[in-house]
């Protein structure tokens, strides 16, 4: 593939049983193949985005002593501010060019309390743009997996127990300008991401690459009134690879570019945090045997956050 497919959402939620059987069976097909798709008539309505975008923005030119009152460091940035440099891209040992903030789940369950968010007090509408973001992204990422768990031949409520009130993020990046050489660094060092699926709503930039099976960097491009959405680490341990986690990156842009910052709002939803990720049986054979170890969401996150830096 050279770009990723481009599908609409309305099809399945709202349509005929033929579109919807038609968007389960290529996004099926998407995922298996390249693991990206932009999904249009998303549900998300684009002011709440915009204002989300401009509250991000207006966080990020705080000053840096300001932006450290809600650092989170000590939490393993699983809320709040983490500063520029602190993440990096498994297997790289050189800081990523960004700086992020995370909105976490709403809502408890009732045997594990989540951490509590941190109120921005400089910004009134901060917290409230986030946490609108959030539902909607939560309820829009049930409805993709619904189409994933009848590709997979489950029952298509497969995912709602397990995946609300799941222990997703939603993370406000910024890419600051590029004000001397970078050497090695990019803004964010390839990788695949941890979670079931990823919803990224818009970017302030291009630069976001997609390695297809022909190892070429495909650029995600032409996607406005869209959102991007991809396979994670824990989706692909849970189908035995059937459904490929696709390594990406955000490249820097070329230098007569390096003044412009980039803002990029991904949403990374996660089970519940005592979910199995055991391989599913139907996806397992003899010519497809057992990859992975048993183990929970909790346990395959925490391994990851130590890879990645963001706790010991």
């Amino acid at each position: 593939m050279q770009s990723i497919p481009k599908l609409d959402l309305s099809h399945f939620t709202h349509g005929s049983s033929f579109e919807k059987s038609n968007f389960v069976a290529e996004l099926g097909n998407a995922y298996e193949q390249i693991g990206f798709v932009a999904i249009r008539n998303h549900g998300i309505p684009s002011e709440t985005l915009k204002l989300l975008y401009q509250e991000v923005a207006n966080f990020f030119a705080l000053p840096e002593e300001e932006k450290m009152k809600y650092d989170d460091s000590q939490g393993g940035g699983q809320r709040g501010y983490t500063g520029f440099g602190k993440e990096h891209a498994k297997n790289r040992n050189t800081g990523d060019l960004k700086e992020f903030w995370h909105f976490g789940q709403y809502e408890d369950l009732e045997d594990h309390p989540y951490p509590s968010n941190k109120t921005v007090t400089e910004l009134p509408l901060f917290n409230s743009s986030g946490e609108a973001v959030f539902r909607a992204l939560e309820n829009t990422g049930i409805q993709i997996l619904r189409a994933i768990a009848l590709h997979l031949k489950l029952d298509e409520n497969y995912f709602d127990e397990r995946a609300s009130k799941g222990n997703s993020i939603l993370r406000a990046i910024h890419y600051p300008p590029i004000t001397e050489d970078p050497k090695d660094a990019i803004r964010a060092g390839e990788h695949e991401d941890i979670n079931l699926i990823t919803l990224l709503v818009g970017a302030s930039a291009d630069g976001l690459e997609v390695l297809n099976k022909n190892n070429e960097w495909i650029g995600v491009t032409e996607v406005e009134d869209h959102i991007v959405v991809n396979v994670g680490d824990m989706l692909q341990r849970l189908t035995n690879d059937q459904l490929k986690s696709t390594t990406h990156r955000v490249v820097n842009p070329p230098k007569d570019q390096w003044g412009k910052p980039r803002y990029s709002i991904p949403f990374f939803l996660h089970p519940r945090p005592n979910v199995p990720l055991n391989c599913l049986p139907q996806c397992i054979s003899e010519d497809n045997p057992k990859k992975y170890e048993d183990c929970t969401a909790m346990e395959f996150l925490l391994e990851r956050l130590r890879e990645i830096g963001l706790i010991k």
